[in-house]
């Protein structure tokens, strides 16, 4: 019997073979939209998870009271590794002090190269559960060893064998190579990481600070990572170190009311983000945006399925009336419906995942992923039978019920009529299909709206020509006066300073900072950044009040260039002159600047200080001749910067594109959900396609009477489009108020937000209205151009 149903429905498919283009084409674009959204969202769940003990592993944070609000921060102090092992031991099995990711130039010989690694202590390899192709996991117990992930050694080495070959580290320190590690997944935190060295190399040889903070509470420059001993509670272990850091602290420094807290492994990666203290969410909200838009594209497609199905009702009435008067069991048709909706579905998932696989290089591209189709994974294929099982019973549903439930008398005595409700159905499908199309197109919208007001947001300073760079190693520093000189008298650039901070994000922080006036019970965090003279100059730095630094006042060397924020915050009503007291100095306001967006540009400029830095600060910028092309300026700085610094490779990178980076991820989830709502306009469309041609069809004599009494084509176009137009004006009426108050949710979480304008509705409405339009038109149009004699010689 099953056999048989099936056969028939490959019949009926052949038999009609445009209906059935358009069913499996339009089934096969929703599931592909969902196969690539599932196939994203497993990669944003899987993060981390190639580590066996995912489960268990913590890194550790921390909240400070800042004036009532509370900020939660990554790093911790020096001393807090050691701290954990000695007093809470029995609660962790490994505990790790560890670097930021740092780019280090590597060089074997000639060959120096830039790459991205990590300072850990000995056990850091083993808590990352690195998988090593060559040397032992805890190689870092040699103090001159390091180790090379597989692309980093392939990239010095090729296919030579690099254990125990030298590798000299910023020009500073020889290690030895020790082993080679796996590259980690695309979707894993440690990812990027080319090299692991030991933490020692990184107290003794980085920057002097590190060594001089060793044993210092006070400074939070570092990481901590954990892993929680067998059998011990995530929660209670926590609440056990809360005042880790406090108790360690000054009478003065208590007052920020550090608490110290564990962040597992699970959370890492999609619920990163903390508002108030409280950990808020994150990338888990486009996890639960993407499911959704899913669901309701695939939705959309099934949506096709039944409309073109029920809309083909009279013309399978005969069968159906046929069928029950030679015997077949209602329930018999119902499986025969079934077994045609799965038919086509199973066609469709075919179809998709050659769709997938064609669409995954420019989807990956798109979402900064490396997602392949999970071939060998059993989970992606039973996955993919209950989708069809699924989606066959959801398509095949009301069809097979409805068709089934037709009366054989009536309909072959030709009395059967579908009746003035029988397409209420379709249309409240139709109405549902351009509901979520709308609400997908007024988000793309304000997505992108919103990512340009804040691109278009005043920086405070020029981007355009400025590029930066780090100094990994101490050549240029040393020479600083002699470069910029060169530099400014070949014409490449225009000026040139070191920082502290790179001029799109903060490096430091400072919360020893007072004022006249200021409450004393109010705690800060100001961020401070360490400037050379020449950086206003070559930042573009606007100015309020005041002056620049100079290298003519040696008192600059005690003077601070505020922002128009910390003028406000401390309440100065006359900046210029007014005294702060850093710790137990004090330091000279001599100028106001506009607020430099350093940071989020969704967000509040914080209070900021600038001051006259001491020793290597790290960053060096520069702001290119702007009478010269990018080019020729770079080219000239690479000459200059080879000949005093042979030893680090020149890298640089431009500040604007630096800036633009600030906002890839709504940029990426705009291009998305725009990639989705075009999927989601064509399947719709082509479901519009198909019910404008039965509808033509069915109405085939009735246009044929109207033309031969006088109709014109624009008569007949207007009335077998208006039904469809009226429908999308229902949709829009829907969709407005949904679409308003997801999106006005969405914008919440920025501080600095755009509008929600009326006229993004009304573009979004005559768009779809113009697409539903060109699809039915070409119906429309074509059965009122068809001859009426054809159309009425049967009758």
């Amino acid at each position: 019997m099953i056999r048989n149903h099936f056969r028939i429905a490959w019949r009926n498919l052949l038999k009609s073979k445009g209906y059935s283009l358009i069913n499996i084409g339009g089934l096969a674009a929703g599931m592909a939209v969902a196969m690539l959204i599932g196939l994203w969202i497993w990669d944003e769940l899987s993060f981390d998870k190639y580590n066996k003990n995912y489960g268990r592993i913590a890194q550790l944070m921390q909240t400070q009271d800042f004036g009532g609000q509370l900020d939660t921060w990554q790093t911790m102090p020096p001393p807090v590794g050691d701290e954990l092992r000695e007093k809470y031991g029995s609660n962790f099995k490994q505990v790790v002090m560890a670097s930021w990711d740092f780019y280090k130039v590597l060089s074997v010989g000639d060959k120096k190269l830039r790459k991205i690694g990590k300072f850990m202590e000995p056990n850091g390899p083993a808590l990352m559960d690195v998988e090593m192709l060559r040397g032992a996991q805890d190689a870092l117990k040699d103090p001159s060893s390091i180790l090379l992930s597989a692309s980093t050694a392939a990239a010095y080495f090729g296919k030579d064998d690099p254990m125990g070959k030298v590798m000299r580290l910023d020009n500073k320190a020889d290690l030895i190579v020790k082993g080679v590690y796996k590259d980690l997944p695309n979707n894993s935190t440690f990812s990027k990481v080319g090299f692991i060295a030991p933490w020692n190399v990184y107290v003794e040889n980085d920057v002097p600070w590190v060594k001089m903070n060793k044993d210092n509470w006070g400074s939070n420059s570092f990481l901590a990572y954990v892993e929680l001993a067998d059998n011990v509670d995530m929660a209670s272990a926590s609440a056990k170190i809360a005042q880790l850091r406090a108790v360690h602290l000054s009478e003065e420094d208590k007052r920020f009311k550090p608490v110290v807290f564990l962040h597992p492994m699970s959370k890492w990666h999609l619920h990163e983000e903390f508002k108030n203290g409280v950990n808020t969410g994150g990338r888990i909200q486009f996890v639960w945006l993407f499911s959704i838009i899913g669901v309701f594209v695939l939705l959309l497609a099934c949506i096709n399925f039944m409309n073109l199905s029920t809309a083909r009702s009279e013309k399978r009435a005969r069968e159906v009336g046929i069928r029950k008067a030679i015997g077949s069991l209602r329930t018999q048709l119902i499986g025969q419906f079934f077994s045609e909706s799965l038919l086509v579905v199973a066609l469709a998932f075919v179809l998709c995942i050659a769709i997938t696989q064609l669409t995954l290089p420019f989807f990956n591209n798109v979402a900064d992923k490396k997602i392949a189709i999970l071939w060998t994974n059993p989970v992606f294929w039973l996955t993919g039978v209950v989708v069809i099982l699924l989606t066959g019973l959801v398509a095949g549903s009301y069809p097979a019920f409805y068709l089934s439930s037709f009366q054989p008398v009536k309909v072959l005595k030709g009395t059967f009529r579908a009746g003035r409700n029988a397409a209420l159905p379709r249309k409240i499908l139709v109405v549902l299909q351009f509901t979520v199309s709308l609400i997908l197109i007024i988000g793309t919208i304000v997505v992108f709206r919103q990512v340009q007001y804040a691109m278009t947001r005043p920086v405070g300073y020029s981007r355009e020509g400025l590029i930066t760079m780090e100094l990994t190693v101490p050549d240029i520093h040393d020479h600083f006066d002699a470069v910029r000189s060169e530099l400014i008298n070949n014409g490449a650039i225009v000026e040139m300073s070191e920082t502290s901070s790179p001029t799109t994000t903060v490096w430091q922080t400072n919360g020893d900072i007072s004022w006249k006036g200021k409450d004393p019970t109010l705690t800060v965090d100001v961020p401070s950044v360490g400037v050379t003279s020449g950086y206003g100059k070559a930042v573009g730095w606007q100015f309020k009040a005041g002056r620049d630094f100079s290298r003519e006042f040696v008192s600059d060397s005690s003077a601070f260039v505020v922002n128009e924020t910390a003028v406000k915050f401390m309440g100065l009503k006359d900046p210029v002159g007014e005294i702060l007291q850093w710790g137990d100095k004090s330091f000279t306001i001599i100028g106001v600047v506009k607020d430099m967006i350093m940071e989020s540009p969704y967000q509040p400029v914080r209070p900021a200080v600038f001051h006259m830095g001491r020793g290597n600060l790290g960053i060096i910028l520069m702001r290119i001749n702007p009478t010269l092309d990018a080019q020729t300026a770079l080219a000239k700085i690479e000459a200059v910067f080879k000949r005093y610094s042979p030893g680090q490779p020149f890298e640089y990178k431009f500040v604007d594109v630096e800036y633009a980076k600030k906002f890839d991820t709504e940029v990426r989830v705009g291009k998305l959900t725009g990639f989705f709502s075009l999927l989601a306009i064509f399947i719709s469309c082509l479901g519009l396609f198909g019910m404008a041609s039965f509808m033509a069809e069915r109405r085939t004599k009735e246009i044929g009477v109207r033309k031969v009494l006088g109709a014109s084509v624009f008569n007949l176009w207007t009335m077998l489009s208006k039904d469809f137009v009226l429908l999308v004006v229902v949709a829009f009426l829907i969709a407005m108020p949904m679409a308003y108050f997801f999106m006005h949710g969405w914008l919440q979480h920025y501080s600095y937000r755009s509008e929600i304008s009326w006229w993004i509705f009304v573009v979004a409405g005559l768009g779809i209205l113009l697409v539903t339009l060109l699809t039915v038109s070409f119906q429309s149009v074509r059965a009122a151009l068809m001859n009426p004699v054809k159309s009425l010689k049967a009758e």
